[in-house]
C-alpha cells in the first residue's frame, strides 16, 4: 500500500512561547486576536489572547524581515527543536513509519527538512528547494504564568510566513508523480494556508486544486486534512467548491464551528466552545455536512467520512455502505492521541486520565438518544438516517510532551484502519 500525503511542508521550530517572548524583549500586556500578524507586537498579543483561552491557533505573519528575524531567534533558542512539520509532511512521516508504506510527499523540501524525512518517504526533485520554510510553534503548559495570565491548558500557538506552500505551488507536481507512483490514497492539506493570499488569487486557486484533484484515477480515496482558520468567505468557498470532490476530511473544534459558521450549518449562532464541545451539536454539525455535502442519490459528491476530533473524544461519521472497520480506526486514532502526547509506546494509566463526557445526548436538533458510557464498550455507535457515528473518549495525557502534529497522527491512525468499499 502506499498511501500519498502532500503539499505543505516545513520545518516546525518548537519552542515555549513565553521565553521566545521574553527573549524578544516584549512585556506581558492584555491579549488580542489578530487574524493576520503584522509585528513583534501582534505577535504578543495574539499568544496572549490564546494562551489566555487555553485555545490552539495558527496565523500568517506578514512581514518577511521581522518574520525571518524572529525566526531566527526561535530557530538558536537553547532547547528549541526541529521537527518535520506540515500537514502533509507529518501525515507522510506518520504513514512512513510503517516500514510496508511508501510515501510520495510533494511540498517545498529544503535541506533541514529532508533531513528530519523518513527514508520512506520519496521528494521528488521538482520539490526540493534551497531554503527551508520555517513554522513557528510556541507551547505553553497548563497552569503556566505570563504577568497576570495564567493558562487553563496546554496548547500551542503556530505562525509563519510561508508563501510557498500558502501558494500551494507543488499541486500540480503533485498530480503528475501520481501515475507512476499508483497510490491507494492520497492525502491534501494546505488550504489553509492560502489565508495569506488575495480573494483573486484563492478563487483561482481552488478551481485549479478541485480541476487537479478530479485528474486524481477513479477509485483512489482522497483524504483532505483542515486547519485553522480566520476567513470566512474561503472557508465557505471550500466548503462549496472542494468537499464534493474529497472522499474524506479530518478536523477538530475550532475548525468544525468556523465551518459552520462559514457556510450557515447548525449551531453556528455559538461564537465559540464552552469547554468540551457538546457531542450532540458535534454530531449535528457533522451529520449536516454529510447530509449538504456528502455523497447521495441526488448530489454527484464523493464524500462519505468526517474524523472529527478533539481533547477528550474523536467521532468518525460515515455515509453507510462506503466504509468499515469504523469501530477499529476511531479506536485507534483515539489510542495514538493517548501515546503521543505523553510520547510513549503504550498507554501509561498513571499518565493519562479519562475526561470524556460521562453521558450525553446524541442530536439537538433532533431527538437524540442519551447515551451513558460504559467502560466495557468505550466505542458507541449510533445511526441517523443512512449515517453512521461511532464515538470514543480519548485517554488524555496529563502532562503532554508534544502536541503539535497530533490531529495528523490521529487521522492518519484513523485511515490506516478505515477500510473502503470499492463503488462501481
Amino acid at each position: 500500500m502506499c498511501p500519498q500525503p502532500r503539499v505543505n511542508a516545513c520545518v516546525d521550530v518548537v519552542l515555549s512561547g513565553v521565553k521566545l517572548l521574553q527573549a524578544l524583549g516584549l512585556n506581558p500586556g492584555d491579549g488580542k486576536d489578530h487574524s493576520i500578524l503584522h509585528s513583534r507586537n501582534d505577535l504578543k498579543e495574539a499568544f496572549t489572547h490564546f494562551m489566555g483561552k487555553g485555545a490552539a491557533a495558527e496565523r500568517f505573519f506578514s512581514d518577511k524581515e521581522t518574520f525571518h528575524d524572529v525566526a531566527q531567534v526561535a530557530s538558536k533558542f537553547p532547547g528549541a527543536q526541529h521537527y518535520v512539520g506540515g500537514n502533509a509532511a507529518l501525515i507522510g512521516q506518520k504513514f512512513a513509519a510503517n516500514s510496508d508504506l511508501k510515501v510520495l510527499l510533494c511540498g517545498p523540501v529544503g535541506p533541514k527538512l529532508h533531513e528530519l524525512l523518513d527514508d520512506n518517504v520519496f521528494v521528488p526533485p521538482e520539490s526540493l528547494q534551497e531554503v527551508d520554510e520555517f513554522h513557528l510553534i510556541l507551547e505553553y503548559q497548563a497552569g503556566e504564568e505570563w504577568g497576570q495570565l495564567k493558562a487553563p491548558h496546554a496548547n500551542r500557538f503556530i505562525f509563519s510566513h510561508d508563501l510557498s506552500n500558502g501558494a500551494m505551488k507543488m499541486l500540480e507536481v503533485f498530480v503528475s508523480s501520481l501515475e507512476e507512483f499508483q497510490p491507494d490514497l492520497v492525502v491534501l492539506s494546505g488550504l489553509h494556508m492560502m489565508e495569506g493570499q488575495s480573494k483573486e488569487f484563492q478563487r483561482k486557486r481552488l478551481l485549479e486544486v478541485v480541476t487537479s484533484i478530479s485528474d486524481i484515477p477513479v477509485g483512489i480515496p482522497i483524504h483532505l486534512e483542515l486547519a485553522s482558520m480566520t476567513n470566512r468567505e474561503l472557508m465557505s468557498s471550500i466548503v462549496h467548491q472542494v468537499f464534493h470532490a474529497v472522499t474524506s476530511l479530518g478536523l477538530n473544534e475550532q475548525e468544525l464551528l468556523f465551518l459552520s459558521q462559514s457556510a450557515a450549518g447548525p449551531h453556528s449562532s455559538l461564537s465559540s466552545w464552552n469547554g468540551v464541545p457538546d457531542v450532540g451539536m458535534v454530531s449535528d454539525i457533522l451529520f449536516w455536512i454529510l447530509k449538504e455535502h456528502g455523497k447521495s442519490k441526488s448530489r454527484a459528491s464523493d464524500l462519505t467520512r468526517i474524523h472529527f476530533h478533539t481533547l477528550v473524544y474523536h467521532i468518525l461519521a460515515t455515509v453507510d455502505g462506503h466504509w468499515a472497520n469504523q469501530l477499529a480506526a476511531v479506536a485507534a486514532g483515539a489510542r495514538v492521541a493517548g501515546t503521543q502526547a505523553c510520547a510513549t509506546e503504550t498507554i501509561d494509566t498513571s499518565r493519562v486520565s479519562l475526561r470524556a463526557p460521562h453521558e450525553f445526548l446524541t442530536s439537538h436538533s433532533e431527538a437524540g438518544s442519551r447515551v451513558i458510557f460504559n467502560p466495557d464498550e468505550p466505542v458507541t455507535e449510533w445511526h441517523r438516517e443512512g449515517v453512521s457515528f461511532h464515538f470514543t473518549p480519548v485517554l488524555v495525557c496529563k502532562d503532554p510532551v508534544r502536541t503539535v502534529g497530533l490531529g495528523d497522527a490521529i487521522s492518519t491512525e484513523g485511515l490506516f484502519y478505515s477500510e473502503v468499499h470499492p463503488h462501481h
